[in-house]
């Protein structure tokens, strides 16, 4: 073969340069789409506490196994409390001797055999006698550590025969079924969040999905983030969710029923604006648009693009206004 000349090769060069550009095309059509963000969040327990004694003294019987299920009012753990018992025995011995004095009176005072002032003295004695009983027991009360609510106990950090104090951590103790999804959303979608609204969630440690229900919402924007707190409940019968864990949360906010859905890469960022490019007569044509909503694939247009437009969808870097085309 006979090599090509200069002017022979650049002569096809501009042909192949000013040749029409082959493209893909989309029909634009309206369609429903479900308006939907992605987020993360925490797991929390339902009920979470470190568990302390509001007394000190010998640990004489620890009554839990660590890891194990409790339930609420259950006796965990006992400090030595003889000496308040004795000292309660003692107390309603006079309680009972008192009682009979003040019966004694009460019957004298209706024979006006004794004056009104000896007779409250007598009340006076009881009534505060019984207060005693009840400060004894308040007392005995505190020296038994018991479940403020039914869950899980953790490993425990006191031995039997040790010394406890108020400022020892026995163990901690956990409630997380239902578990709490803490999660937070810009504020933007404030509006549309409400009591009652549903999230699905995944997490790393099982491939199922979960669901969770919002309940409270903080009333106060973070001035840091402009984001809002939210927190919902999920059920956990099967103690999957742990508390700490991380959550990927989707949260379906409302449904459009009418908008324009494109491919992201066909919408081409500009300094002020975004233009996307349709077929029109053979040629590019730019059209200058306004977009919102974005999914992993697809973004909404919401101005410069109406239902029955050709719009290009491949061979993007080559196209400028008026390149002709080839479909």
């Amino acid at each position: 073969k006979g090599k090509e000349s200069t002017d022979q090769r650049a002569s096809k060069g501009a042909k192949r340069k000013n040749g029409p550009v082959a493209v893909n095309l989309m029909i634009v059509k309206d369609t429903t789409v479900d308006n939907n963000i992605d987020v993360t969040g925490t797991i929390d327990a339902n009920e979470k506490v470190n568990l302390v004694s509001e007394t000190a003294g010998a640990i004489t019987g620890i009554y839990f196994n660590e890891g194990s299920p409790v339930q609420k009012g259950q006796l965990l753990v006992k400090v030595y409390n003889q000496d308040l018992v004795a000292a309660l025995k003692q107390n309603d011995y006079q309680v009972a001797l008192a009682k009979q004095n003040e019966y004694r009176n009460s019957i004298l005072l209706q024979k006006e055999a004794i004056s009104q002032q000896e007779y409250d003295t007598s009340l006076t004695s009881l009534n505060t006698l019984k207060a005693q009983s009840d400060v004894l027991k308040a007392q005995i009360a505190k020296t038994e550590i018991r479940a403020p609510f039914s869950g899980v106990i953790g490993l425990r950090n006191i031995s039997p025969g040790g010394y406890l104090s108020p400022s020892t951590s026995i163990a901690s103790l956990v409630n997380i079924d239902p578990a709490k999804v803490t999660f937070s959303v810009p504020e933007r979608y404030l509006s549309m969040i409400k009591a009652g609204t549903k999230i699905s969630f995944t997490i790393e440690s099982s491939r199922k999905s979960f669901t969770a229900v919002v309940y409270a919402i903080e009333p106060a924007i973070d001035l840091s983030s402009r984001t809002i707190t939210v927190r919902a409940k999920a059920a956990n019968p099967d103690n999957l969710l742990k508390a700490g864990a991380f959550a990927k949360i989707n949260l379906r906010l409302d449904q459009i029923a009418k908008t324009i859905m494109v491919p992201t890469q066909c919408v081409i960022p500009d300094l002020k604006d975004n233009k996307v490019f349709i077929y029109h007569n053979g040629i590019a044509e730019a059209k200058t648009v306004k977009t919102d909503l974005r999914t992993d694939t697809r973004i909404e247009i919401t101005s410069g693009l109406k239902a029955g437009d050709s719009l290009i969808v491949s061979g993007l870097i080559q196209i400028r206004s008026k390149v002709p085309l080839k479909v």
